[in-house]
């Protein structure tokens, strides 16, 4: 091999530089020329992004009616990087605050500068707008301190706090779970049909880009704003609530401690739904404020009894019990059970009001029976075809959460919960076999609604749009679907209870009878009665440890191709038939007449107040 020759090794080596210099020329090539990712990410320092936050979507009530619009309201903001020497009594002045709250503001963003950086911060929130016109005449008195509009919700229609819910600031915890769709500062839903469709209602945010030069001024857009981006508004949503309806309800319910639930049987939407007191909604704008005056209100305005009380139902629970019966074939309409003032048999029996005896199955619907259905759901528990009374309880429960008990219905309102039912284990654990364990007439109150049974006012409610269908119900829900915006499948499909739908229209002649047999008749809910509207209605009064009994009422009408169903819970307000059934059936008649015939009945309710009677401690 002669001098003049490269070595083949080393000509291949020297071709494999000459391939990655040129590699390495074109990539550097495109990043520097063709490709300005980079440049605008080293330029990213000196950027400065404006946020555009979006209008928050219309809610509207079923008519079309607005129940939560938007108003302007404006922020102050601070970039703490760029404050100069300034007036501090004139800005606060021009801010309506006090001095010393913008010199301990400031003394704060000192000692975080460093992680603050150039960012800016909220130093006032939501200001009116003629304190933020007399802030922008002064504002080129005070470089990095600037205004930003933002819209906050507006309430034309008082239908309901606890229902829409209400939007605000988001928190530390909130951002843990949120980190990529929201920072601080933002603002989400939080409760109510604010929090269910925050993915709808919220928008996507924008904003303008600006770059500062090496003084810290701000100079013009980004790319003559190339890169900008612009708001998305939220998407409106149409709820199944009919204003005029809730706010009747909410007149009702004023003064007393409970909840009333409307249902439109024939598609499960929900009406109305009131829980009292609740938060008035004068209030939701600016819950922050208030926060600390409704937190501590010992009522707990801001608990939704509509969705999450765990009540015992009481006599309204009856007619799951005898269905259960005829279902089961123990009990048939036309038998009959004896009531001398109580059950018979056994200790602490359960007691009841005079009316004729024996029953049969209308009749003890109609005069709310409980000797009669104790007897009925014994011959249930204590069917031989079932090895044991434990195994036909749990059948029991199966039937029962076929009408939507023991678990959430699957509402599209957030936080339902779903009450409890007892089972063979709750009891064979609280009844152990070496104690002697447990028979019927150990847990015989479950017959009439007591004991372990309890239920949310939703879902009683939902067990009266069952009895006006005969057997079936779509899941309650708030939301309509509206141009865009869907719901899901199950809230448009039929759930059927494990009763045949053969078995009902005996209950409901017996709760028709309970409204239309006249006084003295032994109909319970005769306060209900109003001519042409045909009521199907059953009192209920369930016992309660923290004082009187509350009062409860389940209702439908007409009686056939129904148009509303309703319950109403009273806390510690007595019999049904005293305050339940007046209210539910006061709204049944507004919502189907569209104007009140007996208005003594609701002067009384109106002027009636029961709040001294509930224990809040």
């Amino acid at each position: 091999m002669t001098d003049d020759k490269l070595n083949p090794r080393m000509a291949r080596l020297l071709i494999g530089l000459g391939v990655a210099a040129a590699i390495l020329l074109v990539k550097l090539f495109s990043i520097q020329i063709l490709d300005d990712k980079y440049k605008t990410s080293a330029q990213n320092n000196s950027m400065v992004y404006d946020i555009i936050y979006p209008t928050r979507g219309v809610i509207y009530d079923r008519n079309g009616k607005i129940i939560v619009g938007n108003k302007v309201a404006y922020d102050i903001l601070c970039t703490p990087r760029e404050v100069e020497a300034f007036d501090t009594l004139l800005l606060a002045s021009s801010l309506g605050v006090e001095a010393d709250f913008i010199r301990e503001k400031m003394a704060e963003y000192k000692r975080f500068r460093r992680k603050i950086g150039w960012q800016s911060v909220v130093l006032l929130k939501q200001i009116p707008p003629e304190t933020f016109m007399r802030f922008d005449e002064l504002k080129y008195k005070f470089p990095g301190f600037k205004g930003q509009a933002r819209s906050i919700r507006d309430y034309p229609v008082n239908a309901g706090g606890n229902l829409l819910g209400y939007v605000s600031e988001v928190d530390a915890a909130f951002l843990k779970t949120h980190a990529d769709e929201y920072r601080s500062g933002d603002y989400a839903g939080k409760t109510g049909i604010e929090a269910a469709r925050e993915k709808d209602l919220r928008g996507e945010k924008g904003y303008h880009i600006y770059l500062r030069n090496a003084h810290n001024q701000i100079e013009d857009h980004y790319r003559d704003g190339e890169m900008d981006k612009e708001a998305v508004p939220g998407r409106d949503i149409m709820t199944t609530i009919d204003a005029d309806l809730q706010q009747y309800g909410q007149l009702l319910m004023q003064n007393k401690v409970g909840s009333l639930v409307a249902i439109e049987p024939s598609s499960g939407e929900i009406l109305a739904m009131v829980s009292s007191p609740g938060i008035d909604v004068d209030m939701l704008a600016d819950i922050g404020r208030h926060y600390k005056e409704i937190s501590s209100n010992p009522y707990k305005p801001m608990f939704n009894r509509a969705v999450q009380a765990p009540y015992p139902p009481g006599s309204v629970f009856k007619l799951v019990n005898g269905l259960i019966g005829l279902e089961e074939g123990t009990l048939r309409p036309e038998m009959m059970f004896p009531c001398a003032h109580g059950y018979p048999l056994g200790d602490h029996r359960p007691g009841c009001h005079g009316h004729k005896s024996p029953l049969d199955l209308e009749e003890a619907i109609m005069m709310s029976c409980n000797s009669y259905f104790t007897f009925a759901l014994r011959d249930v528990l204590e069917n031989r075809k079932y090895p044991s009374i434990g195994a036909a309880l749990d059948k029991w429960n199966e039937y029962v959460q076929s009408f939507g008990f023991g678990h959430p219905l699957g509402s599209d309102f957030p936080a339902e919960l779903g009450g409890t039912l007892p089972s063979s284990k709750l009891y064979d654990k609280r009844y152990p076999a070496r104690l002697g364990g447990w028979k019927f007439a150990t847990i015989k109150s479950i017959s009439i609604g007591q004991g372990e049974v309890g239920v949310t006012p939703l879902q009683i409610a939902n067990l009266a749009a069952i009895m006006a269908n005969r057997g079936w119900y779509i899941i309650p829900h708030i939301i309509k679907e509206y141009e865009d915006v869907e719901i899901e499948d199950k809230y448009k499909e039929r759930q059927y209870t494990m009763v045949e739908q053969k078995h009902f229209p005996r209950a409901v002649q017996g709760m028709w009878r309970a409204v239309n047999s006249g006084a003295g008749m032994g109909g319970t809910a005769w306060v209900a009665h109003v001519d042409s509207l045909d009521i199907c209605g059953k009192t209920g009064t369930a016992q309660n440890p923290r004082g009187a009994d509350n009062s409860v009422f389940i209702c439908f009408a007409p009686k056939d191709n129904p148009r509303i169903a309703v319950a109403a819970y009273i806390e510690n307000a007595g019999f049904g038939a005293t305050w339940a059934c007046p209210i539910a059936s006061l709204l049944i008649e507004r919502y189907l007449k569209g104007s009140i015939s007996r208005p003594d009945m609701e002067k009384r309710v109106l002027e009636g107040n029961l709040m001294a009677r509930v224990k809040t401690d």
